[in-house]
């Protein structure tokens, strides 16, 4: 009988993660290495942020703090929704958690059972199937093309659906194609969940604010408000504001999911860091004019 759990045999480790440990291995090498693995941005946290983490050190902000947030990193980030995609959200509809990630593997532990299925557009970001498996669903991936876009059409999404569906994972715009949705992409898609009350949205906006020619940026809560009740938004500090070290990933969505997830978190992660999340408080808080100029330069 093999000492490691059967689960195990169900995922593979993150190609993400091993090809940036290969350019770090060839970079300590002395290797001129362009690394095209983990989304990172170039560019170091502001110094306000920094100064932010600083001062909360030097006043003893290093103890355990609320399992998915402090009040005041929940309220910046309820801001945040409503300044820049038109959602309300309560504290208690906010989960803060080390990572995206996180997020995605703690709403999927806490409500996938064996056999739900969990639709994934492809091209995909390399976690969402093993987290989706590590939890117990199968995912079932919707084929996208250069025809359309690499962007999934509202028939193929009618068409993945069936009654063991619970989830769709939705990301725009999209790691790794850089497909990005309109308005008008996304009221398609939507029209064809409203048709199917018992399939939840889970939104990967992370990528928010890489967006170019002038495209605006729209998340299928604030297209649709009649899926508000059955969306988990998710976003994080580490593309916009270069901090994918510090490990800070939020979503908005019902306080149910919300309660849910932090039940997970005190039996695994607790809470994120006391320093990240005083850092994240500034991060969102503070001045945000840096942003679009760095976007500019990826562009």
């Amino acid at each position: 009988m093999s000492f490691l759990a059967e689960s195990l045999s169900r995922i593979k480790p993150s190609a993400t993660m091993a090809v940036t440990q290969l350019a770090r291995d060839l970079t300590a090498q002395g290797r001129d290495i362009i690394g095209l693995g983990a989304g990172e941005p170039d560019f170091d946290t502001p110094d306000n942020i920094k100064r932010a983490a600083i001062a909360a050190i030097e006043r003893g902000e290093t103890k355990y703090t609320p399992v998915d947030g402090i009040p005041e990193l929940k309220q910046a980030i309820c801001a945040k929704f409503k300044r820049e995609n038109g959602l309300d959200y309560t504290p208690a509809q906010i989960s803060v958690a080390p990572g995206g990630k996180p997020i995605i593997y703690n709403a999927m532990m806490a409500t996938l059972n064996p056999g739900d299925e969990v639709i994934i557009p492809t091209p995909y970001w390399v976690s969402y199937p093993d987290i989706v498996l590590l939890g117990g669903g199968k995912p079932v991936f919707v084929d996208t093309s250069i025809d359309t876009g690499f962007r999934m059409t509202a028939e193929a999404l009618e068409a993945a659906i069936t009654p063991r569906t619970k989830w769709l994972i939705f990301n725009s715009p999209s790691n790794p194609s850089g497909a990005a949705y309109s308005a008008a992409d996304l009221k398609r898609l939507t029209d064809v969940l409203l048709r199917h009350p018992d399939v939840w949205i889970l939104s990967d906006d992370m990528y928010e604010h890489l967006l170019y020619d002038d495209m605006q940026f729209a998340t299928p809560a604030q297209v649709e408000p009649k899926l508000y009740d059955r969306t988990l938004t998710m976003n994080g500090v580490s593309k916009a504001y270069a901090m994918t070290g510090w490990r800070i990933g939020y979503a908005g969505g019902p306080e149910i999911l919300i309660k849910a997830m932090a039940k997970i978190m005190t039996q695994s992660t607790s809470n994120p860091s006391s320093v990240s999340q005083w850092a994240a408080v500034e991060a969102l808080n503070g001045t945000q004019d840096f942003i679009p100029e760095r976007a500019k330069v990826f562009e």
